[in-house]
C-alpha cells in the first residue's frame, strides 16, 4: 500500500517564467553584447539536453547546468568569452521562486492526498531551496519531507536520493511512489530503488519503448485514479 508519494518540482509542480523562455535568454546575452536567435531556443534546448543525462556517477556539480546552459546559448549562435557568464547568471536565477508559476492542478491534488493522509515530498534536482519553494508556493502545509541534489550530493536517478528520501518519510521502499516529468530521472531512478512510480506528460506525448506497465498521466488530476 503507498504511504508516501514524492514530486518532481521543475515542470512537474511548476513551470518557467519568460526569463528562462527565449526572450529572456536573449535579453541575458544582450546585456553581456552576445547576440543569439530566439527562434533556434526550443532545437538548442531539445538538443542539449544529453548533458543532463549523461552526468557522470549522477554526482551534483553546479558546472554540469552551467554548461548546459551554455550549450543553449551556443546552439542560439552565441559566441564570446562571456557566454560562460551568462550561463552562470540564468542558472543562478534557476533557484529564485518568483521567476516560476505553479501548475493549476497542484493545489486541488495537495488537498486531496492530505485529506488521504499521504506522507508528501519533494526529490529535485535542482540547487533551490525546497524549503523557500513550499513557502513561496503555500505548500508547506502539505509537504511534509524534501532532498534536493544540491544538498544531498547525488541526482537522480542515484538511487541515494530515493533512499534518503525514504529516510526522512519513515517509509518502506514499496509504500513510496514518485511522480516525475523525467522518466529516466525520476522514474528509472524510483523504479530502480523499489519504489512505484507515475510517468507526467503533461504534453501528451508518450515517449517509445516505456513498460508496458507504466502509469502515465498528463494532469496531476489523473494521480489518484493510479493510488
Amino acid at each position: 500500500m503507498i504511504r508516501a508519494i514524492f514530486f518532481d518540482v521543475d515542470f512537474t509542480l511548476i513551470f518557467p517564467g519568460p526569463t528562462f523562455q527565449a526572450e529572456g535568454y536573449r535579453r541575458a546575452c544582450a546585456a553581456h553584447g552576445i547576440e543569439v536567435d530566439p527562434v533556434k531556443f526550443e532545437e538548442a534546448t531539445a538538443a542539449s539536453s544529453f548533458i543532463l543525462d549523461e552526468v557522470e556517477d549522477q554526482i551534483y556539480k553546479h558546472d554540469i547546468f552551467i554548461h548546459y546552459t551554455a550549450s543553449i546559448i551556443e546552439r542560439m549562435g552565441g559566441r564570446g568569452p562571456s557566454v560562460v557568464q551568462v550561463a552562470s547568471e540564468i542558472y543562478d536565477q534557476w533557484s529564485v521562486n518568483h521567476h516560476f508559476e505553479l501548475y493549476e492542478d497542484v493545489a486541488p491534488l495537495m488537498v486531496e492526498l492530505q485529506k488521504r493522509a499521504f506522507v508528501l515530498g519533494l526529490i529535485s534536482n535542482s540547487h533551490r531551496s525546497l524549503d523557500a519553494f513550499r513557502e513561496h508556493f503555500s505548500l508547506a502545509n502539505f509537504i511534509s519531507v524534501s532532498v534536493s541534489g544540491a544538498e544531498h550530493g547525488y541526482m537522480k536517478p542515484h538511487r541515494s536520493i530515493f533512499d534518503r528520501a525514504l529516510e526522512r518519510a519513515g517509509v518502506r521502499a514499496d509504500e513510496a511512489m514518485m511522480v516525475g516529468d523525467s522518466f529516466r530521472h525520476d522514474i528509472e531512478g524510483a523504479l530502480s530503488a523499489g519504489w512505484s512510480a507515475v510517468l507526467l506528460r503533461r504534453s501528451g506525448d508518450r515517449p517509445a519503448n516505456l513498460p508496458a506497465d507504466l502509469p502515465v498521466i498528463t494532469t496531476l488530476a489523473q494521480l489518484t485514479m493510479h493510488l
